[in-house]
């Protein structure tokens, strides 16, 4: 027992520092990315129907460091400022496949192509799903309310502190606390895989075709995986006997997919569209694994991972010591909020709300914008811990303040 809890801690750390490096450098251009594409800059690109609409949300989406569940939010959102069904649709498919973070990820663990492959495929799966849903879902496009006005975007996205300050208060606080327990829970689970797990095992139990495949989608569609935690899986799979295109299509299918996901598009966009966005996930997955395929094996894999170890060997532990740090802050921090609790003052507010469904930063920006966008509301302030938002101003309607935040997919179960 205890050779083997050796053997998943040295796998653990084996993982970490090949691919700290490469992570707290996409941290850092996600800071960057937080602070120069701006909510103004992508709604007012998303609107309307067409290829450009579809191809612009695709595009944006990609390198965007949003998880599944905090994607919905965000797209609910873009939805209900104006942007087209099969646009929204387009981001919701490409944005929670990839992100900067998970593309460096992937070159660290899986090498160049895999890295490069992988983003290609969630911009031409949100291409195909967008196109779809404008093609067959016609239904009006109702209760939509303007575009951001640059004077509103402004004030909502007022810097805090100067603009370096705010990278890396995203790349290094907020974005990590959002990844954090999923990608410590991947990596522990990639560990065990190695040290329990004998070599070849799925090979000889699926075989190399498309079997291993549609297990990898049965498994993938209704799990959350993020983007970045499910990197070290799939490696870990890949050294078991899972090809590389059984690898992807779990890469694409669980963090595009899951019961929640699923449950809120229904209700923002649709059953057709739903049935859409799942069909268009399934096989452009199914499809782009057979083509990965073809294109490379798992030796591959094994070279395009060895091939840049052009990093000096004290690099790899440097950053797997500074990201563990930075990991293990972001995990404990919810819980010293907790204990702080206090410090969350909500004085002199004219509305409490309870708010349900919240489970990250990004949940807590859009619904500080929703209910920012409420007549009569002068500020408004979001406890991601205790899920209270604390709204300041005069004459606000508290039904349309609750509506607010339904609209972009969440619930309010309280308000004093």
């Amino acid at each position: 027992m205890l050779e083997i809890v050796i053997h998943v801690a040295e796998e653990f750390w084996s993982v970490l520092a090949d691919m700290a490096p490469y992570l707290l450098f996409g941290f850092l251009v996600a800071g960057v990315l937080s602070v120069a594409v701006s909510p103004r800059f992508v709604e007012k690109h998303l609107g309307g129907r067409g290829f450009w609409p579809v191809f612009k949300a695709s595009a944006l989406g990609v390198p965007l460091p949003l998880c599944s569940c905090g994607v919905i939010p965000v797209a609910a959102s873009l939805r209900k400022h104006g942007a087209s069904r099969g646009a929204t649709t387009s981001f919701l498919l490409s944005t929670p496949q990839t992100g900067v973070d998970s593309i460096m990820v992937t070159f660290s663990l899986l090498g160049p192509i895999f890295a490069l492959f992988r983003p290609l495929v969630a911009l031409v799966t949100g291409l195909i799903g967008g196109q779809l849903v404008d093609a067959f879902d016609k239904t009006r496009d109702l209760n939509m309310l303007p575009m951001m006005s640059d004077s509103m975007s402004n004030n909502m996205n007022a810097p805090q502190g100067n603009a370096l300050k705010r990278i890396f208060s995203y790349g290094f606080v907020a974005l990590p606390q959002d990844i954090s327990k999923s990608l410590l829970i991947g990596l522990v689970a990639a560990g065990l895989i190695a040290a329990v797990i004998p070599d070849d095992f799925f090979l000889g139990l699926l075989g190399a075709g498309f079997a291993s495949m549609i297990v990898m989608m049965l498994l993938g569609i209704p799990l959350y995986v993020c983007a970045t935690a499910s990197v070290p899986i799939a490696a870990a799979l890949i050294l078991k006997g899972i090809s590389p295109g059984a690898a992807l299509v779990f890469l694409v299918t669980g963090p595009a997919t899951n019961a929640a996901t699923i449950t809120t598009i229904w209700k923002v966009l649709g059953k057709k569209t739903t049935f859409i966005y799942l069909a268009t996930v399934a096989v452009t997955a199914l499809a782009s694994g057979f083509l990965l395929d073809q294109i490379m094996t798992v030796s591959d894999v094994h070279h395009g991972h060895g091939s840049h170890g052009m990093l000096p060997g004290w690099s790899g532990t440097a950053s797997a010591l500074l990201l563990l740090a930075i990991l293990g802050y972001a995990a404990i921090s919810p819980y010293l909020k907790q204990i702080r609790k206090s410090s969350f003052d909500i004085s002199g507010a004219g509305a409490v709300l309870k708010v349900d469904g919240m489970t990250c930063n990004h949940c807590v920006a859009n619904v500080k914008r929703a209910l920012s966008e409420c007549s009569g509301v002068e500020d408004v302030r979001v406890d991601l811990t205790s899920g209270i938002a604390a709204i300041y101003g005069k004459d606000f309607d508290l039904s349309a303040l609750k509506k607010s935040v339904e609209d972009v997919g969440y619930t309010v179960s309280d308000k004093s």
